[in-house]
This record gives structure tokens, sequence and C-alpha cells, in this order.
């Protein structure tokens, strides 16, 4: 008799695990949909992984480059929503100018520089030689 109370323990407990992932996913499609329509930053991301996408698309390029071009793209608009969460919360913290939290905000947009700088080396790698290719004939 205890065993069958401890298996539906157990499966309740798993019918709650997949339930709260579920709601951590709707949790996670409010936030981005919230930085699509309030971060300029973001919409300027949106807009160039369509251009990229298609620019790759008509340039013919490989499964790996694919690859790293959406690794590249992933990479730079979650540090954006990271550098947006992070501005958020030292705004909440203290509204008023302050040079610590200044010094904070401005070392998470520079993790947005240095992921927009190597995400641009690899967009270069892959479409500069299909770039001189085209130029050469």
């Amino acid at each position: 008799m205890q065993l069958q109370a401890f298996s539906f323990s157990m499966e309740q407990k798993k019918q709650n695990f997949v339930i709260n992932r579920i709601e951590s996913l709707k949790y996670a499609f409010i936030g981005a949909v919230y930085l699509i329509k309030t971060e300029n930053a973001i919409k300027v991301h949106c807009v160039s992984t369509i251009l990229l996408s298609l620019l790759g698309y008509f340039t013919n390029i490989t499964r790996t480059e694919w690859m790293l071009q959406f690794l590249a793209i992933g990479l730079v608009i979650s540090v954006e929503a990271l550098n947006t969460s992070i501005e958020k919360i030292a705004d909440f913290i203290q509204p008023d100018f302050d040079k610590k939290i200044g010094t904070i905000k401005d070392v998470s947009a520079g993790a947005v520089l240095f992921a927009g700088l190597f995400g641009a080396v690899i967009v270069a790698f892959i479409y500069i030689p299909k770039l001189m290719l085209f130029l050469s004939q």
C-alpha cells in the first residue's frame, strides 16, 4: 500500500515538473516579446537576422556556415537581452545617477560589444570569400 502512495507522489512530481517547464516557457516567450517590442537594439538584431538569413540563402552558404552564423546571432541577441536585464535591475536598485551603477552598465554594454565584434568576424569569414568570388567574375 505504501508503494502505491510513493509511486503516485512520484508521478505527481513528474507531472508538476512538466507543467512547470511549460509555464517557464510561457514566461520566456513573454520576455522575448517584451524585448522585441521595447528594445531598439533587439529590433536591429532581428532585422539583421532576417537580412543575414536572406543573404545566406542567396549565397548558398554551407550547413556549417549556417550553424556558425546562427550561433553568432544567438550569442549577440542573448548577450543583448542580458545587458537589458542588468540595466533594468541597476535602474531599479538606483534610479539616480551612481558612478558604480554606471560602471556596471558600461561593463554590461561592453559584453554586447565583444559579442557583436566577434559575431561580425564570423559573418566576415563567411561572406568576404563569397563577395571576392562574386567580384572576380
